[in-house]
């Protein structure tokens, strides 16, 4: 059985749920985008045809493709519909180890014809989460980047359990989604979210004791060393309450590298979690487009 003739099942149809899915429908997968109520499931779905619409405007893809990609898409609100023809499920929940294990656990008494079941977390132990499973050889590690559609790395993390061949399939769908794959072992941090964290953080501690300001601790990175985006940005691009649990696992694992800086506490504790909320190290519209540096 190719990538291509495969049925996916995404859990979870928030930010990352829905990109991944829409990525794997114009990739030519049938996909069912699954979430706890209709609403959310209906909220994804919707921006899935939004990004799909800008595509089309901006030549990027032609009215053809955006109807047969939303044609392949399906939203669900059963676990086991949406699992249960599903080769490959791909689980874009919170960041939260209890809760992965728990829908894990549930998806493969459903999902017996999954060859992969993939967890899209950046930092949390891809072998703890398989454990939880009946099947823990097929589970694997899809670490995916914001905004899907656009970023194309794909962290893929080997659990100690994952065989050749799940690890093949899941980098097969990678090549098919024209993504570049990494294949990592599961430690923490794996190798993108460990490197990335540790200079979003040194940037945090700059801008608290007035080494220079937000947007030019940002310039520094993007003109000085071609980082598309600087990592304050990134940081609230990503979410600061996302980067701050990120934080705490990585210096309970690692060490005090990456303990939290007291201004990203203190942000996440106002409710300032980035462009998600508005507001974070920049302002944000209601658009999510950046009007500038907050302080």
């Amino acid at each position: 059985m190719t990538t291509g003739a495969m049925t996916a099942a995404i859990l979870g149809a928030g930010t990352m749920g829905h990109g991944i899915a829409q990525v794997l429908a114009q990739s030519g997968l049938t996909v069912r985008l699954r979430d706890v109520d209709a609403g959310r499931v209906d909220k994804g779905l919707t921006e899935i045809r939004k990004n799909l619409e800008g595509g089309v405007t901006r030549g990027k893809l032609t009215a053809a493709q955006r109807d047969e990609a939303l044609g392949r898409l399906r939203g669900e609100t059963d676990l086991g519909a949406a699992v249960g023809d599903a080769d490959i499920v791909i689980e874009a929940i919170p960041e939260d180890l209890e809760l992965k294990k728990k829908v894990l656990s549930e998806v493969s008494r459903h999902a017996a014809r999954a060859r992969v079941i993939a967890t899209n977390t950046s930092s949390l132990p891809v072998t703890e989460i398989a454990q939880a499973t009946d099947r823990p050889e097929r589970v694997l590690g899809l670490h995916f980047f914001n905004p899907v559609h656009l970023q194309k790395l794909v962290e893929v993390v080997k659990a100690e359990r994952t065989t050749d061949d799940a690890l093949g399939v899941a980098l097969d769908l990678i090549g098919r989604m024209g993504k570049e794959a990494i294949v990592v072992r599961d430690a923490p941090g794996f190798a993108s979210s460990r490197l990335g964290l540790v200079i979003g953080l040194e940037a945090m501690r700059m801008v608290e004791t007035g080494v220079a300001s937000v947007g030019d601790v940002d310039k520094a990175m993007e003109l000085g060393y071609r980082h598309p985006m600087g990592p304050l940005k990134t940081g609230d691009y990503v979410g600061l309450d996302v980067r701050l649990a990120i934080a705490e696992h990585l210096a309970r694992e690692i060490g005090d590298q990456f303990r939290p800086p007291l201004v990203l506490r203190r942000l996440v504790r106002a409710g300032k979690l980035g462009r998600k909320s508005g507001e974070g190290f920049y302002r944000w519209d209601d658009k999510g487009e950046c009007l500038g540096p907050a302080f």
